[in-house]
């Protein structure tokens, strides 16, 4: 494993990531919500860039205060985010380092969600997918976060998924009203209170973990997933 992440808590609740080529040294930024807490983190280093997923102000705010040359998102979000050097489409790659990057795209909670995909090793997936939950249909529609959570689900099993939020504990309390008899929940559920305990983030969680738990992921259809979307709104 080359690749080294560093969890960045920002705002409330929400996480910005410092990713690294460990190998080469190589550093991006995922996501920085606010600069501050994401130059503490730095300690002085330059990253080579700014992934963002998404255009919402609370993955974003701190894009142009960082002072990186290149900042890349979705090309639909052209005008949107702010800073945006480089526009992406789905499939395209990056380089960090040693380490090849896919962009996916990943529409629903917004239409210009991506996911960055590092060689089978890390995925981060924005408001799209969390740790036993998704994102809300801001933008987007149940066929289309349907969609998107089935080619995030293609990944290895092993992947590890670092997502914009803590939301675990109440998306597996969601999970476990729907499934009450899925051990696998009830065991995620008992990790994720232990982590939290210690003042630990339940990030990352990995792709074989969502096939398990996550009652997003485990819909069968469009159809069933907007119904838990929507039971979830209201829960």
């Amino acid at each position: 494993m080359t690749l080294k992440v560093t969890i960045v808590p920002c705002l409330s609740d929400n996480y910005a990531y410092l990713v690294e080529d460990a190998a080469t040294g190589a550093l991006v930024v995922v996501d920085p919500s606010e600069a501050p807490p994401v130059k503490q983190a730095l300690a002085g280093r330059v990253p080579q860039a700014v992934w963002c997923t998404h255009h919402h102000w609370d993955h974003v705010g701190g894009n142009e205060e960082l002072g990186v040359k290149e900042i890349v998102g979705h090309a639909s979000d052209r005008g949107r985010l702010p800073g945006q050097t480089r526009f992406v489409e789905d499939g395209d790659e990056l380089r960090l380092g040693e380490s090849r990057v896919r962009v996916l795209h990943i529409p629903g909670h917004t239409l210009g969600a991506i996911a960055y995909a590092v060689d089978g090793d890390a995925v981060f997936t924005g408001d799209t997918l969390f740790v036993a939950g998704c994102g809300r249909l801001f933008e987007g529609t149940p066929a289309m976060m349907h969609s998107s959570l089935r080619t995030l689900a293609t990944l290895a099993p092993a992947t590890r998924v670092y997502c914009g939020h803590e939301y675990t504990q109440s998306n597996l309390e969601f999970a476990a009203h729907g499934e009450p008899d899925n051990a696998a929940v009830r065991e995620a559920i008992a990790r994720a209170a232990a982590l939290r305990a210690n003042g630990k983030p339940t990030v990352p969680g990995t792709i074989g973990d969502e096939l398990a738990t996550n009652p997003f992921v485990r819909a069968a259809s469009a159809e069933e997933l907007g119904a838990r979307r929507e039971a979830k709104n209201a829960f």
